[in-house]
């Protein structure tokens, strides 16, 4: 197995942090059948690596590293098992531009992006750290003459984690610390487009004490590694970032074991402005809110409405700064980078030809950009009808919808006519309004006039079929528990 480009830059400086094997029991395992997937570079279609292959058995082989772990690491005490993962923590921090320029690579992100998650990455190692040493039985007044009563939560056993592509860092870190802070093992298959992100937060808690088999990464192809996990009765929960498609179908394959199950699954996030908003800001932030991570985010805008009154302007300024935006290889930091594979191109392609054909207008942007073939130029649609497949199914890309609206009651219902409920956005200055509207919206989450909001300490997640549970805030960590019961007669 070779690994290409990527050993080879001279700018990643720690080259023990290039990992072409899966870490299982504490060890680098390459497949038994020497089989590997290629990783490439999406700015320019370059191998820069590869990753083994491992095949069912060898994944299976994962969960009994993590099952013989489980007693030794549950039964350390709280404090011990935070000191490791503050080590964690200090070493993802230490080694952060390392990690950003791997992600870059195999990710294609702008790298003030990769830097930004690699710090919202450790984030969630420093949050479960500190939690991890709180008290978790709950004093409870009985009911009973004579009988003490408590509630205990206690760490669920092993812990399957199946991560995305697009937070190759940060979505792995807030499932495996919350899991980890509590006393459970984990077993995590990331996306093979980057992988090499996984494997060197894996080199790193090795380095911070993480012991063996508790905390193992298997890389191959993601029905081969997941299947087995889903069958298997010793992993008791399964964390999952990723399409709603793909989430029903793990939801179907996790039934007959009963697994507890952690999802955050599609997004197609209104972004609501109103007269009355500041324009500038709710210009900016919808800006922010549409095109990070080229788009290619769940929490990403994918319907704007506008009221008709702010209409013409909005959109004037909205096209005005969209055309500002550069386009460029993740390394040289633009604000918008390749997006991940052609699939997703398609997508971008097919949603404004059909846009365009049902009478929306093109503000800017359209096509495929001359610096390659997986750079989509950033999109303006305006006077999209609902009618459009773009108001109705997630684009993940850098293609930006606008609508107008002309009363409260009419916005509310076209944004919540969508089977997702992850996140919304809103823009008044009217405290009545803000708060009707963010009663209505049915959404997990709903940022006024803003757009950042997540965070280690917040209960990150949606409703509908946007998912199940919540990840991040003292909840991510108790999605790993299971409640327990005791009721004591000293007699």
């Amino acid at each position: 197995m070779t690994n290409t480009a990527l050993s080879a830059r001279d700018d990643i400086a720690d080259k023990s942090l290039v990992r072409s094997f899966s870490y299982v029991n504490g060890k680098w395992c390459a497949a038994a059948s020497s089989e590997t997937i290629r990783v490439t570079d999406p700015a320019t279609g370059a191998v820069i690596g590869e990753v083994a292959s491992l095949c069912a058995e060898e994944s299976s082989a994962a969960v009994d590293a993590a099952q013989a772990a489980f007693p030794a690491w549950s039964g350390l005490l709280p404090q011990e098992r935070s000191a490791i993962l503050r080590r964690w923590f200090d070493l993802i921090l230490q080694h952060k531009e390392d990690l950003a320029r791997i992600m870059v690579l195999e990710q294609g992100k702008p790298l003030s992006e990769a830097r930004g998650e690699i710090d919202y990455a450790a984030s969630f190692v420093e949050f479960y750290a500190e939690e991890a040493k709180r008290p978790n039985i709950e004093g409870v007044t009985s009911h009973l003459p004579d009988a003490e009563v408590e509630v205990w939560l206690e760490p669920v056993g092993v812990v399957a984690m199946i991560t995305p592509w697009n937070f190759p860092a940060a979505m792995l870190t807030r499932k495996a610390a919350a899991a980890m802070a509590v006393g459970c093992t984990v077993v995590a298959h990331p996306s093979g487009e980057t992988p090499h992100s996984a494997l060197a937060l894996a080199e790193l808690a090795e380095k911070a004490g993480v012991p063996a088999g508790v905390f193992n990464v298997v890389t191959g192809r993601a029905a081969t590694v997941i299947e087995p996990w889903t069958k298997d009765t010793r992993v008791r929960a399964l964390s999952f970032t990723g399409s709603t498609e793909v989430g029903r179908l793990l939801y179907r394959q996790s039934a007959d074991t009963v697994k507890k199950l952690v999802m955050e699954l599609g997004g197609h996030a209104p972004v609501i402005v109103f007269k009355g908003a500041d324009l500038d800001v709710a210009v900016a932030e919808t800006i922010k809110a549409k095109f990070a991570t080229s788009g290619q985010d769940c929490l990403g805008a994918n319907r704007i409405f506008v009221e008709r009154a702010i209409y013409d302007d909005f959109c004037a300024r909205f096209t005005t700064a969209t055309r500002t935006l550069s386009l460029g290889i993740g390394m040289d930091d633009p604000d918008i980078g390749p997006l991940m594979n052609e699939k997703a191109v398609l997508k971008q392609e097919e949603h404004v030809a059909d846009a365009l054909a049902k009478g929306a207008k093109l503000a800017c942007g359209g096509a495929r950009d001359p610096l390659g073939s997986l750079f989509y130029q950033p999109t303006v649609l305006t006077d999209v009808p609902k009618e459009a497949a773009i108001m109705s199914d997630e684009t993940f890309g850098p293609v930006a919808a606008i609508a107008p609206f002309d009363t409260e009651e009419e916005v509310i219902a076209r944004a919540n006519d969508t089977e997702y409920g992850l996140v919304a956005y809103l823009h008044s200055h009217d405290p009545r309004r803000i708060y009707r509207m963010s009663r209505a919206l049915q959404f997990g989450m709903v940022a006024v006039n803003r757009t950042k909001v997540t965070g280690a300490p917040i209960p990150f997640g949606g409703t509908k079929q946007s998912g199940l549970g919540r990840e991040g805030a003292r909840r991510g960590m108790e999605e790993f528990t299971e409640i327990k019961y005791v009721c004591r007669d000293w007699a």
